[in-house]
């Protein structure tokens, strides 16, 4: 069988931070997907069930996690642009660093405004 670290293949970087990112940023849309399947089904049991629901998510943890989502989606879609850049132009691999550096200025740039603005209800 052999050592242990001979079958471990995490060597770290940017690649595998940008990996992870992208596979942590899918499972939380895919709860949230779920959440909202379930929430809106709760229709069926009647408005007074479906109410509730929705008055939960006027709830202040709930308005903080929705920004939350937002930049999971937001870094979600420009790693995915990313990856496709670099499926269909191989020579871009090389350029992944840089790719991924991209991908965070680009976020930081739309979501920081973003956040701030669906946020602003915490200081007044």
């Amino acid at each position: 069988m052999g050592k242990i670290s001979k079958y471990v293949t995490y060597r770290g970087g940017m690649g595998q931070l940008a990996w992870l990112l992208h596979r942590l940023t899918g499972i939380g849309v895919f709860v949230f997907l779920l959440a909202h399947i379930i929430d809106t089904a709760m229709i069926g049991w009647g408005p007074a069930y479906y109410n509730e629901a929705m008055a939960l998510y006027r709830h202040p943890v709930f308005r903080v996690g929705e920004a939350v989502l937002a930049g999971a989606v937001l870094y979600h879609a420009l790693n995915g642009v990313r990856i496709i850049i670099m499926d269909f132009r191989p020579e871009t691999m090389s350029a992944q660093k840089k790719l991924f550096y991209a991908v965070v200025a680009a976020f930081i740039v739309i979501f920081v405004p973003a956040a701030i603005y669906m946020l602003a209800w915490i200081v007044k």
